[in-house]
């Protein structure tokens, strides 16, 4: 069991967290001491994906920087706007891996569920920033077609609850979710992918760490850190008391422009990450998602940085780099 605060407290104070992000690009800017004109490309008002940022991920944020690395994720542009080729709305191909709303199913043995389609914040580079979420229906009927067709195929050993963010559902809709999965034989593995860790770290409660702790799967919960300055006090905290409690934790990270392109960065990211507890995973290529354009790193400086990292850092704390190819068995090494 996770020893922290009490469970109700900490349910009333991720929630609180949540309903105060912000969600005008003028109150962002004033909070960091900045203004329109210090960001010339700035969309202030975006129409189809607009601004999400919880505080806890703003007060990260150096103050009076229009080019901090963290703000710079969240910041609407006008580059957005612009046709890229090669960048289009479904970069991955999640369209033809979906067995059923919301299941996708890509690779020999493992599922992607899409618990919710909800998140915390909204990452300008997001490659589900056009998913058709809306059209999901009612969310439990559409869980309970998603669970009928996992129970139905035992070639599945691992179930991966994404989204969205599935750390957005209550903690008691996630029990039951995952009380269900744990019931089926089969499986092996239960993972989950969250920004919520890093962006809302009060999100990691005592009850959540219980459940995900208590069951027959084995627990993985893959965080998404890009830039050092990500992992506060706060979170560094909440990790640690998760990973003493059994839960296996990893990073996930996407290789961006102006944020994260720089050895050092990266050095300093692997280095915060294992003084969290937690073992970088993947670094990610950019998805080829339309709006994200300007993000982008070349293949051949990507190399260029993971060279540099090997040369700095133990193995074990150089992440893979890789990319996701629509069609392939795995994710694809650009080493």
């Amino acid at each position: 069991m996770v020893p922290r605060r009490t469970g109700a407290c900490q349910s009333e104070r991720w929630r609180r967290e949540q309903v105060a992000a912000f969600d005008r690009v003028d109150e962002l800017l004033a909070f960091l001491g900045l203004d329109r004109a210090q960001i010339p490309d700035l969309d202030a008002d975006p129409e189809t994906f607009g601004l999400k940022v919880p505080r806890p991920f703003a007060e990260c944020m150096r103050r009076n920087d229009p080019k901090d690395p963290l703000l710079r994720q969240v910041l609407p542009l006008a580059a957005e706007q612009q046709r890229v080729a090669g960048y289009v709305e479904d970069p991955v191909a999640d369209a033809t891996a979906e067995r059923v709303p919301g299941l996708l199913v890509k690779y020999a043995g493992r599922a992607l569920l899409m618990a919710t389609g909800a998140c915390a914040i909204h990452c300008r580079y997001c490659f589900r920033r056009h998913f058709p979420y809306q059209n999901f229906g009612p969310s439990q009927a559409r869980l309970e077609r998603a669970l009928e067709d996992i129970a139905g195929n035992t070639q599945l050993s691992e179930v991966i609850l994404s989204g969205g963010d599935p750390l957005m559902l209550s903690d008691e809709r996630l029990e039951a979710l995952i009380e269900r999965l744990d019931g089926l034989a089969h499986l092996k593995r239960l993972r989950l992918h969250s920004r919520l860790p890093v962006v809302l770290p009060s999100r990691l409660t005592d009850r959540l760490g219980t459940i995900l702790t208590r069951g027959r799967l084995p627990s993985t919960l893959v965080i998404h850190a890009n830039h050092p300055h990500e992992l506060s006090e706060a979170v560094r905290s909440a990790l640690l008391d998760w990973r003493a409690a059994g839960v296996t934790l990893l990073n996930q990270s996407v290789l961006l422009r102006g944020v994260n392109d720089r050895i050092e960065t990266q050095v300093e990211l692997s280095e915060r990450l294992f003084a969290c507890g937690v073992l970088p995973y993947y670094l990610h290529g950019l998805d080829p998602v339309a709006g994200s354009a300007h993000f982008q790193v070349s293949d051949a400086e990507a190399r260029g940085l993971l060279e540099g990292m090997r040369a700095r850092l133990p193995g074990y704390l150089v992440p893979r780099l890789v990319r996701e190819i629509p069609g392939a068995h795995s994710k694809r090494p650009l080493e």
